[in-house]
């Protein structure tokens, strides 16, 4: 991955030195709009009939170059920060479980968003996701939607070809499959912003 971030990054840097005129201006990334997710509802599992109440609340904000990485040190234009807030309730059992991670990852096109958050609080019963990386998208439309990396989207197989849960990377999440049944996804559009200075 960090082979990638490099050569992404440096074909940026070549494109943006050789396209971009002498007399351009650089974008400061203080002064654009940025790209924005908030809201928070509760969703339907048409694949998994059961009653249980699982409700997704994202506070996600686009913070471009801020999180230096090896191979991009000054961090990439999907840099995000915020939170996302999961819980699943089952009222026939009663028992609800909790889960907070923090946003790392963020990009839109109208009505739509992808991002990730790495696990940082979560009740007993699924404490071994602490520490993991989630993905999501939402859909912020006439019907909203949302979908995340888990449950039966996110199948992989290792070398002895035995299938198991992949991993999500940054900004991956896949689409918005799940209908919003109450409460509202609100998805704020920016274009990434090109390499600072540049």
């Amino acid at each position: 991955m960090l082979s990638t971030i490099r050569i992404a990054v440096l074909a940026g840097v070549a494109i943006a030195v050789t396209a971009a005129p002498a007399v351009a201006e650089p974008i400061p990334v203080a002064a654009a709009k940025s790209a924005r997710v908030s809201g928070s509802a509760q969703i339907r599992l048409t694949y998994w009939p059961d009653r249980d109440v699982r409700t997704f609340t994202f506070d996600a904000r686009a913070v471009p170059y801020s999180s230096p990485k090896p191979g991009a040190p000054d961090g990439l234009p999907t840099d995000a920060e915020g939170t996302v807030k999961i819980s699943h309730h089952s009222p026939a059992e009663g028992w609800t479980v909790r889960s907070r991670a923090r946003v790392d990852c963020l990009v839109t096109s109208p009505g739509n968003a992808t991002l990730t958050a790495v696990v940082t609080h979560a009740d007993e019963p699924i404490k071994d996701q602490i520490g993991k990386r989630l993905g999501f998208s939402v859909h912020d439309g006439r019907h909203d939607r949302m979908g995340f990396s888990w449950s039966v989207v996110n199948g992989d197989q290792d070398e002895e070809g035995t299938w198991g849960e992949g991993r999500a990377g940054t900004c991956m999440g896949p689409a918005a499959f799940a209908p919003v049944t109450k409460g509202d996804y609100v998805v704020r559009h920016a274009d990434l912003l090109p390499l600072p200075g540049r």
